[in-house]
């Protein structure tokens, strides 16, 4: 939102001295954040406001020019040459005199220009800073309109001297999305008085209502008003002021109609539209959408309605607006424009948010409307509206004002007047409370600690006693709010959980991958380009009622979308050696139950807490991580390793082991791992987890190189570590033995390790796989491992013939459990 400090000053009086910095520091007190302060160009030198007495066209040159004499303040008007042919004698528009400096340095002198001394010049809006408008002068009036007299300072007229603030207005305060609401809150703010724009009566429009209107939703919309107005001169401008006041706001100048309708929103936070009457058919209708039916909106584009959730307004030919977000094309008001209809309407405010995100039109009207406006605002916007167009466009309200209002009774809000102090420990007295409820325009009865409160038609935010406190407690001042931290309980330091998920993330980190954190959400073309088949369960995903995003609407059922898109971005702004992790929750689908909605008066019985719990889904802590590129840099020394499957394998067994437990390793098959590049990991029987190299159809739909490779592991599903035992040291010296077996190709390694390892027996204190071979001489079919037994004896030296025999009963373990044979 965009305040201008000029336009503000109308409805509040600032006490003299406020500064810019003190309206700064007031709004951030007020609890709205201040995005920026826009500050205008410099204007130096004599800057005043001028009448055209005379226009003298001067023909024999390549384009139009003309010479114009202009009442400047002084005792003979001033001569000044000009290209510009958007004004007429009689207007009223801003002259630079010699001496004068615009924006950008443009020094103004008197000089001769086409046969003719040009003392001066006639300036256009984008000349004063004001706007990008260069063709046409800028006109403050016509003859017999109400304008400053010839030599008035030009600064103030024009906004040249206007500060505009512009406010970050969080969803809870819409009301602050106008001048209204922000001069109800600077007046608090500042202890100054104020005037309420909002608080005319409108006129007693008499007649039969304008026009035939009906709401089928009343739940939809709970006020709908309008009236009729005809004579518009269809030529008439917007004036000066108006202009200006929607350029410091941000909207666009289109024409008288429209602009009187923006201008309304801004000063009283109602929005509106205005029909062509002349294209209006028939009664009006307040519907829901039905099935098939489309509209184009005032942007150009034909959309296609939802049934049974879009609102609109619509009359015999069909939709004509797409309700509190956008109007119709076939009504829209046009060059030739002479009568109107005028709606303002209160709208139910989630079911605007849901049709502005679903055809992703994020109006004006929308944004205001699902934050919530005052229902007491329609007639009062009409009626100001009406006087607008009248006074700057000749129009005469016509018949009857239409207002089908069926709002129910505000609710009363019952509040102890000790609870705010209970929660700031701040010592608010009862008085203090009423007071300052009052100042946020609550009606409040009741004496001594019970009050009964009843927010204002402005603030549907207040609905609980909380709400309340919080509105005491932020125009009282957050300031007054002792900053105490209270003392921490004793506590046992970090759970086993805890402890086991950072000391994943040190080692990960550790061994040189980066950590990227993803959104939890993913979409169904993110499972498709992953491969996943139609009955894979990770495709049976949580939906999320109203999601961030549309094409992301369901909860993570695996680490892989977000951690892949991640390494693709990084791709392509040009890293390639990569290596990243993420470690979080996943949330596996299927049927859940439906959870209530407790309420907030108090805490929820045992029977609602274990319904809420069983329709929370499981949410399994995963870990996965991702390369491509190479695992170790080229550089004087060789050549790079490129990453392969191995170090995703690697770093499966790096978790396990800061987990406190040890994986086995087999091949396995799973989308979207490559078929025979893809590994089980299993601790014990149980399958935790899978690592390899991506399918090549996945790397093609990702935009990732080949042989990318990925882990995924449910941490969750390791068991419990012991408390770790460490190794007895022996001051012996070991035996280091080397045993070559020869197996089948199907046979795993790590069911040879399992029976070396068993074999060997206590005498063992480290066993490593540190050759895999085939070919010649070893048979096809078969594989040749290498293994480095280290062995050690805690009390003595071993024998040559203990150490022989140690190797050979590991030998003869892998033979019995997995048919190897040792290598000659």
């Amino acid at each position: 939102m965009r305040v201008p400090i000029g336009w503000l000053a109308e409805y509040v009086d600032v006490p003299a001295g406020t500064s810019v910095e003190d309206l700064d520091t007031a709004f951030v007190r007020l609890g709205l954040e201040v995005e920026e302060i826009h500050r205008p160009e410099q204007v130096a030198g004599p800057l005043v406001v001028g009448k055209v007495l005379e226009i003298e066209e001067l023909t024999g040159f390549k384009k139009p020019i003309r010479f114009c004499q202009v009442d400047v303040g002084e005792d003979a008007p001033r001569g000044i040459v000009c290209g510009a042919r958007s004004f007429a004698v009689g207007d009223t528009v801003v002259v630079a005199l010699p001496g004068a400096v615009l924006p950008g340095g443009f020094a103004i002198a008197s000089r001769k220009t086409y046969d003719r001394i040009s003392d001066g010049m006639i300036c256009s809006v984008r000349e004063l800073g004001l706007g990008e408008d260069h063709a046409g002068i800028l006109v403050l009036g016509g003859e017999g309109e109400d304008v400053p007299p010839p030599g008035t300072p030009a600064g103030p007229v024009t906004g040249l001297d206007d500060v505009v603030i512009e406010l970050a207005v969080t969803p809870d305060r819409g009301y602050c999305l106008s001048m209204r609401g922000i001069a109800r809150e600077m007046g608090t703010g500042l202890a100054a008085p104020w005037r309420d724009p909002g608080a005319a009566t409108p006129p007693a429009w008499s007649g039969e209502p304008a026009w035939d209107v009906s709401v089928a939703d009343p739940g939809r919309c709970d006020r709908f008003s309008m009236i009729a107005l005809e004579g518009l001169d269809p030529t008439a401008p917007s004036p000066w002021w108006m202009r200006r006041r929607l350029a410091q706001s941000g909207v666009r100048s289109i024409s008288l109609a429209v602009d009187v309708t923006n201008y309304v929103m801004l000063e009283l936070g109602q929005p509106m539209h205005a029909f062509d009457r002349g294209k209006v058919s028939g009664p009006i209708t307040v519907r829901l959408a039905r099935d098939g039916e489309r509209l184009e909106t005032l942007d150009g584009s034909t959309r296609t309605l939802a049934a049974g959730d879009d609102l609109l307004i619509t009359d015999e030919t069909g939709p004509i607006g797409l309700a509190a977000v956008m109007g119709g094309a076939s009504t829209e008001i046009g060059d030739g424009t002479t009568s109107v209809l005028l709606e303002a309407a209160h709208w139910e405010p989630t079911g605007v948010a849901r049709t502005a995100r679903r055809h992703r039109l994020p109006s004006e009207a929308a944004k205001r409307f699902e934050r919530g406006v005052d229902p007491e605002m329609t007639v009062v916007a009409l009626a100001r509206a009406a006087q607008l167009l009248a006074e700057h466009g000749g129009a005469t309200v016509v018949g009857g004002l239409v207002d089908v209002d069926t709002r129910a009774p505000r609710p009363v809000i019952p509040l102890d007047a000790s609870r705010p102090a209970r929660v700031a420990g701040v010592a608010y007295t009862p008085g203090q409370v009423v007071e300052l409820l009052g100042a946020v325009g609550c009606t409040v009865d009741g004496d001594g600690a019970d009050l009964q409160v009843t927010p204002p038609s402005w603030r549907p935010d207040l609905t609980d006693p909380a709400d309340l406190v919080e509105e005491v407690v932020r125009l009282a001042g957050y300031d007054d709010i002792p900053s105490v931290l209270p003392t921490a309980p004793p506590g046992r330091g970090l759970t086993e959980v805890q402890r086991r998920r950072r000391a994943i993330g040190r080692a990960l980190a550790e061994t040189g991958y980066v950590e990227a954190p993803s959104y939890p959400f993913v979409g169904t073309p993110a499972l498709d380009a992953l491969g996943l088949a139609e009955d894979d369960e990770r495709r049976k995903a949580v939906l999320v009622r109203n999601p961030l995003s549309e094409e992301e609407p369901a909860l993570r059922t695996t680490l892989l979308p977000g951690l892949l898109a991640t390494l693709a971005r990084n791709l392509s702004r040009g890293q390639r050696d990569l290596a990243l992790f993420e470690h979080g929750a996943v949330f596996p689908g299927g049927v859940r139950s439906s959870a209530p909605l407790p309420g907030v008066e108090g805490r929820p019985d045992d029977e609602t807490l274990a319904a809420l719990l069983g329709a929370v889904p499981e949410q399994p802590w995963h870990v996965a991580v991702a390369l491509t590129g190479n695992r170790e840099p080229r550089g004087w020394w060789g050549a790079g390793r490129p990453a392969g499957w191995q170090d995703a394998v690697e770093a499966a067994r790096r978790v396990a082991a800061a987990s406190g437990v040890e994986l086995t390793v087999r091949a396995g098959e799973r989308a979207p791992w490559h078929p025979g590049r893809c590994a089980e990991l299993l601790v014990g029987e149980s399958v935790v987890g899978y690592a390899g190299e991506l399918h090549p159809r996945v790397c093609a739909a990702l935009e990732l190189p080949a042989r990318t490779s990925v882990m995924e592991l449910d941490v969750d599903a390791l068991p419990a570590s012991s408390v770790p035992v460490g190794p007895s040291i022996s001051a012996f010296p070991p035996v280091h033995i080397d045993l070559a077996l020869v197996v089948a190709d199907d046979v795993p390694s790590s069911a040879v390790t399992a029976a070396l390892r068993s074999g060997a027996g206590e005498l063992l204190e480290s066993l490593r796989l540190f050759d895999v071979y085939t070919g010649s001489p070893v048979p096809a079919g078969s594989r040749s491992l290498a293994y480095a037994l280290t062995l050690r004896a805690p009390d003595r030296t071993l024998t040559s013939e203990e150490a022989t025999a140690v190797r050979d009963a590991a030998a003869a373990a892998a033979a019995e459990a997995t048919g190897a044979s040792v290598r000659a």
